[in-house]
């Protein structure tokens, strides 16, 4: 399952049967979700812009899915007991969970609910496994999937804007108001306090930078993985996508 992924250094990892239900009556949304991905590319100056909203790249991915038929979905379950004939029916119990891309196949309408956490907190990624988790209980979704950033671009983060400082010739924190990125004041003086201290500015700014916008509390494949391999999110079926440092370009 998702072999051009792989073969593209993606982490895939399926539990609960989730091989078993895609491959069967979901191949099609396999594709969708391999092509969307195989299609995204992250230039290495978005990453430093950031800046408040939606990453660029999380835009591009969602209008990939959306223009697939994957959409915003807020997916209720009622539940309602009725005594007997004379009685009229009573809501006892009711769910909503707000999806951000749901879509349907086969002739049963197998349903796929997919999130993608680019870049949040990681107790965001308990929301996301107890609303799968939940909604697989009452039979409104067969698979919950979540994209997110995968081990290697984790993990190379700051070789990434290592290398972007390099190339850019950062000597100076102004030159990066041109790349849509201004330090706060509590950010420059902690980049200029570790510059001085080392005599490397460029390595400095990296280290700031990346421990204040993609530190260990944020959403990326070992936070994910640590959850579902605990059990969080059991039994619904689960396919988790971890997006490589090779979709960086420069």
């Amino acid at each position: 399952m998702f072999d051009r992924l792989r073969e593209r250094g993606f982490d895939i990892l399926a539990l609960h049967h989730a091989e078993a239900i895609i491959s069967r009556d979901m191949a099609l949304a396999e594709a969708e979700i391999e092509q969307s991905l195989l299609e995204l590319n992250i230039p290495i100056a978005e990453i430093v812009a950031g800046g408040g909203g939606e990453a660029g790249l999380t835009q591009r991915l969602r209008r990939g899915l959306a223009e697939r038929g994957w959409r915003k979905r807020n997916i209720q379950v009622r539940k309602l007991v009725k005594w007997g004939d004379d009685q009229p029916e009573r809501e006892v119990a009711a769910l909503s969970h707000e999806i951000d891309h749901v879509k349907g196949f086969g002739v049963e309408e197998s349903i796929f609910a997919l999130e993608i956490e680019w870049n949040n907190k990681d107790p965001f990624f308990d929301r996301d496994l107890e609303s799968f988790k939940r909604l697989h209980a009452e039979g409104a979704v067969s698979v919950g999937g979540i994209i997110t950033r995968g081990e290697s671009l984790q993990r190379d983060m700051r070789g990434l804007l290592k290398r972007f400082a390099d190339e850019a010739e950062l000597n100076d924190l102004d030159q990066l108001d041109a790349r849509g990125y201004t330090p706060t004041r509590r950010q420059r003086k902690m980049i200029l306090e570790r510059a001085e201290r080392t005599g490397d500015l460029r390595q400095s700014w990296v280290d700031a930078f990346v421990s204040d916008k993609f530190g260990e509390a944020t959403t990326h494949w070992r936070k994910l993985q640590d959850r579902v391999l605990r059990g969080v999110g059991n039994p619904c079926p689960l396919v988790l996508i971890g997006i490589p440092s090779g979709a960086v370009t420069f």
